[in-house]
């Protein structure tokens, strides 16, 4: 597998970033994991226009699938389109949510995308293996396992402790993490994990490699972060750029 990040800013898009994106590649199939504020952006920069061969949106938060509402015109309305509707994995709300940010006058948006919903299970994405389950957040929200090969990538997307957390990332090759709010302070509730938090999941589920993600550079400081997460995680750490890709 090979992941590219295309969006990794927390909440709002950040002065180097755009939100939360992901593409995880495998055997030729590109899978987006989610699609937030200004990620359309990147998706041409660093891999293509038309590059998803699915979309999964773990949440239907803005910072996370903000842009698939913009995608709408890039399928409908190409020149050599329309394109076929493209497959979305997502929250049961989401043919209503992403048809109300379009635009009330222009009712459904099936021709575009073709909707499964979430639910906690396991289920394939083209060659992937997929297995999801909810997380600690304000709205429905999932967390994701992705197995090909042999190979684990787990994503949190966004969540405060949980144990679904520990039992998704558990022997993970790779664990993108967010990593949102500070240590040391006092945090709204049942909303993000901080550097330490991610770090803590990472060495109870033994994983080989954490990536910290989803953090929001107006609220803190990356580096108490990364000290926070190097205290209670000994294997390799860092924190995602966009444009950065890595081999899983």
């Amino acid at each position: 597998m090979r992941l590219t990040v295309l969006g990794c800013a927390g909440s709002f898009p950040g002065p180097d970033s755009p939100c939360s994106a992901y593409l995880v590649e495998a055997d030729g199939f590109r899978l987006l994991v989610d699609f937030g504020s200004g990620a359309l952006s990147t998706l041409q920069r660093y891999v293509g226009l038309h590059a998803p061969d699915a979309i999964l949106l773990t949440h239907l938060h803005c910072d996370h699938m903000l842009d698939a509402v913009s995608y709408i015109v890039v399928r409908r309305y190409a020149p050599d389109g329309p394109y076929p509707p493209l497959p979305v994995y997502a929250p049961p709300g989401a043919p209503d949510r992403l048809a109300a940010a379009y635009g009330p006058d222009d009712g459904t948006v099936e021709d575009v995308y073709q909707f499964y919903g979430l639910q906690p299970g396991t289920f394939p994405i083209g060659p992937f293996t997929v297995t999801v389950d909810r997380m600690n957040h304000p709205v429905e929200t999932y967390g994701v396992r992705l197995e090909h090969g042999g190979r684990v990538l787990c994503y949190s997307s966004d969540t405060a402790p949980c144990d679904a957390l520990l039992r998704l990332a558990q022997g993970a090759d790779v664990f993108l993490c967010e990593a949102s709010y500070l240590d040391g302070v006092e945090n709204p509730p049942d909303l993000h994990l901080t550097g330490r938090e991610a770090a803590e999941y990472a060495t109870k589920a033994e994983v080989g490699r954490l990536l910290l993600t989803h953090l929001v550079p107006a609220w803190g400081s990356e580096a108490h972060t990364v000290e926070s997460a190097a205290a209670a995680y000994t294997g390799p750490l860092e924190v995602v750029r966009a444009g950065a890709s890595y081999e899983i």
